[in-house]
């Protein structure tokens, strides 16, 4: 992960404190009686139940450490500092999709915080980026993987 410094708002911080609680105590003790149980079954040779149990205690484990490297490197996005002159990391932006003629309203957040089915897109997307500096009112060109597409910037909004 580096030492890049992750950009979250403070729902985005909160919700991963809760993630990595849940991951250190009902999923460890969880996993640790899944094993308990399949260590009763006898020979760990031929035993599938304590093979997948120690697979999933390792992948707990991973998760845990990328957890903590997330929070490690976190930078709470200061939701005062956020003003709606420019688009910035936390604002609710409605754009015009010029070529699909929709109103289309995106929330910019961090890349940890990515979730398509609301419409929560990466500053460091094309779209996301693209917008990142701009006011009300500006067209802008965005060079995206599905070709070129061009937004009218309709508000801004925390």
């Amino acid at each position: 992960m580096g030492d890049k410094e992750i950009l979250l708002t403070q729902e985005g911080y909160d919700k991963i404190e809760n993630e990595l609680e849940y991951l250190k105590t009902e999923k460890r003790a969880e996993i640790a009686e899944r094993i308990k149980v399949a260590l009763g079954f006898g020979d760990l040779s031929e035993n599938s139940e304590y093979d997948e149990a120690k697979n999933a205690q390792a992948a707990n484990e991973d998760k845990i450490l990328e957890l903590e490297a997330k929070l490690r490197y976190a930078k709470i996005i200061d939701e005062s500092e956020i003003d709606t002159k420019t688009v910035q990391i936390g604002n609710i932006v409605k754009v015009y999709d010029m070529e699909f003629e929709e109103e289309v309203e995106y929330t910019i957040v961090g890349s940890t915080e990515v979730n398509l089915a609301e419409n929560k897109i990466s500053n460091e997307s094309p779209i996301g980026a693209a917008l990142l500096g701009k006011k009300k009112n500006e067209i802008v060109t965005v060079n995206a993987p599905a070709g070129i597409m061009k937004f009218k910037i309709l508000s801004i909004k925390k």
